[in-house]
């Protein structure tokens, strides 16, 4: 999800809910702690330098049972941060913590934000050397011994 799309759903509204892919509900009482652009600039495994950008969103489960962030007030958080920090409309990267600090696509359903789980790729799996039926659907890295891509 880009960050216009956020911006047109968030005022149709009444309640800003967000669910892990799983089902599972964020705690109503979560709090936006971070809205901020994150660039990644690195070489992948076959020697291609790339960059890539995100707007960032933090949300964080604290202890404070009687808040509750409204709509507009994430919006609002959101348009301060495009004015200061000169935030994009990039696609929406969410970090939060379950075990570890977990990345996360952002999708909506109709009702709820929905973080979807994200998964490695290898970007360069002409440089590998894997074939592709060894390949795995769902690839963590093409990086493997002597696989001859790192």
């Amino acid at each position: 999800m880009k960050l216009s799309e956020i911006k047109t759903i968030l005022p149709t509204l009444n309640n800003v809910e967000f669910q892990l892919e799983n089902g599972t509900f964020v705690p109503e009482h979560f709090h936006v702690t971070e809205v901020g652009m994150i660039t990644k600039h690195f070489i992948d495994c076959g020697g291609t330098t790339r960059t890539e950008k995100a707007v960032s969103f933090q949300l964080w489960d604290a202890d404070d049972f009687e808040h509750r962030l409204k709509p507009g007030k994430l919006l609002n958080i959101i348009k301060l941060s495009e004015e200061r920090l000169g935030i994009e409309d990039d696609e929406i990267e969410v970090e939060y913590q379950n075990t570890t600090i977990g990345k996360y696509d952002l999708e909506f359903n109709g009702k709820t934000f929905v973080l979807k789980n994200k998964t490695t790729a290898c970007l360069a799996q002409d440089a590998c050397g894997i074939p592709a039926e060894n390949q795995k659907s769902d690839p963590t890295s093409c990086c493997t011994p002597n696989s001859g891509c790192c």
